[in-house]
């Protein structure tokens, strides 16, 4: 009861050494998107097949779910509450290390099943982290501002998802934009191997911190892992569909975006890299934004921290990729679409239903310039859906799990199952980019569909909340 009571504040220690394990999902979830035009390269695979690199990688979060609710039901009592949360993360850590072993083999033999088999075991692991981490962080102090602290590890997360597409093409290719196509496929071992010793260092360094072991007390877990009771709450369901349309029209904007600058502007898979990385990015620059809310400071405090932190992380990016050898010059131009993002979050207030709503009709602009433009005008188009989708995988999850208590658990796992919808949206949106059927560039109008239930669901969801008493109408949190 002590350690439940002690989440109501705060421990910023313990919640950094927490959201540090955010930046491995970042890391491999981006660098998927340098892996699939590289072995569509060198497998000689077609865009669609190319698409199941991504469904291998989300699909293990369905599987890792499910395989929770049994072992759970098996039990009869909730894996996390039994094992506690640290030892849950450490598990999940070393799941994922195994996973990047299969990099070996898989790059030796230019095996496209062993590829897709090594990245599968490590979102199972990963599974595994996402039901303990997320529902912890929005915990570990004021529960309405949980969807600002998710925020904030999100940004946390996409400082791996900048430098990880930087890192593995410098791996492969020896150098982001020299023009050299050679594909040197053992060479993904290096990032993979490395990022696997990570996994076992940090799987020690939860098992020894100060994260909550618990986020309930046993005569909590009564409700735990009953599936059809917490199904009952439409806020689950509702939120379950829109995650799986979220993180659909985020991962395949970006896992598409190779194949749509190579057949409109003659990218190679070479130079790529820092577009992808810009992508990744701005979900850093939003979520960072985003976060300022996340600080103990005064009002004024934190409108300005909201001013400089889009910045700041836009100055990563930059870095990173100067530091790589691009020329900068190029994405000056995506500034005055940062601006943007910086004025429609002043006008969210921090409440998670009115960021989904304004963040979705700004993605579904964003989708339909970039299907009707041409050139970089279209590549910075597709770019920005990634700063609008920045912080609604936090506000969709805080709304889903919202007054559900000792069932917090299930539904977090029910959530993180639909992380699949990455690998579903992307696959049918690269079968949908064949000639014969859209093309690369009107395939694009599946991201649309997904944004706009996202702005219904923000809506939906939010009426269903009042009848339970549940209003974040009022909400401080964004302190903007």
């Amino acid at each position: 009861m002590t350690e439940k009571n002690s989440l109501n504040q705060t421990n910023y220690g313990a919640f950094t050494t927490l959201i540090s394990i955010f930046f491995f999902w970042g890391f491999v979830a981006a660098s998927n998107d340098i892996l699939i035009p590289v072995f569509k390269k060198a497998l000689d695979l077609s865009q669609f097949e190319s698409q199941l690199i991504s469904l291998a990688f989300y699909i293990a979060y369905t599987v890792g779910s499910v395989l929770y609710f049994v072992i759970s039901s098996l039990l009869k009592r909730d894996i996390l509450n039994l094992i506690g949360y640290r030892n849950g993360l450490a598990l999940g850590l070393i799941i994922s290390a195994l996973g990047t072993l299969l990099f070996i083999p898989a790059s030796n033999n230019a095996s496209f099943p062993l590829l897709i088999s090594g990245l599968f075991t490590v979102g199972l692991g990963f599974s595994l982290q996402q039901i303990a981490a997320n529902p912890l962080a929005i915990q570990m102090g004021d529960p309405s501002k949980g969807n600002i602290r998710l925020s904030l590890a999100g940004g946390i997360n996409n400082v791996g998802t900048t430098i990880g597409p930087v890192i593995v093409s410098f791996a492969i290719f020896g150098g982001l934009s020299s023009g050299d196509t050679t594909l040197n496929l053992e060479s993904v071992q290096t990032p993979y191997l490395i990022l696997g010793a990570a996994f076992v260092l940090a799987a020690i360094l939860f098992k020894f911190s100060s994260v909550p072991d618990r986020i309930g007390d046993d005569s909590e877990e009564k409700g735990a892992g009953n599936i059809l009771a917490t199904l009952k709450y439409p806020q689950v369901v509702l939120g379950m569909i829109a995650i799986f349309l979220y993180v659909g029209v985020e991962v395949s904007t970006a896992s598409n975006l190779p194949e749509f600058m190579k057949q409109k502007l003659g990218t190679s898979e070479s130079s790529v890299a820092p577009f992808v990385s810009l992508f990744w990015a701005s979900l850093m620059i939003g979520r960072w934004t985003s976060a300022a809310g996340a600080f103990n400071l005064t009002e004024k405090s934190k409108s300005i921290l909201g001013l400089i932190l889009p910045f700041a992380a836009f100055g990563i990016f930059l870095g990173v990729n100067w530091l790589a050898g691009n020329q900068m010059a190029q994405f000056f131009p995506y500034l005055g679409v940062v601006i943007l993002l910086i004025v429609a979050d002043k006008l969210s207030k921090g409440n998670p239903v009115n960021q989904i709503i304004i963040y979705s009709l700004l993605g579904i602009l964003g989708l339909v310039v970039g299907i009707y433009a041409t050139g970089m005008v279209s590549v910075f188009a597709f770019i920005s859906v990634g700063l609008f989708c920045s912080t609604l995988w936090p506000c969709i999850f805080t709304l889903g799990v919202a007054g559900l208590g000792d069932k917090t658990n299930t539904a977090s796992s029910l959530l993180i199952m639909m992380i699949m919808g990455g690998g579903f949206v992307s696959t049918a949106q690269g079968a949908l980019a064949s000639d014969n059927l859209l093309g690369i560039q009107h395939s694009y109008w599946i991201g649309v569909l997904c944004f706009s239930y996202l702005a219904f669901f923000a809506w939906r969801v939010n009426k269903k909340l009042k009848k339970q008493g549940i209003s974040f109408d009022l909400q401080k949190g964004g302190g903007h």
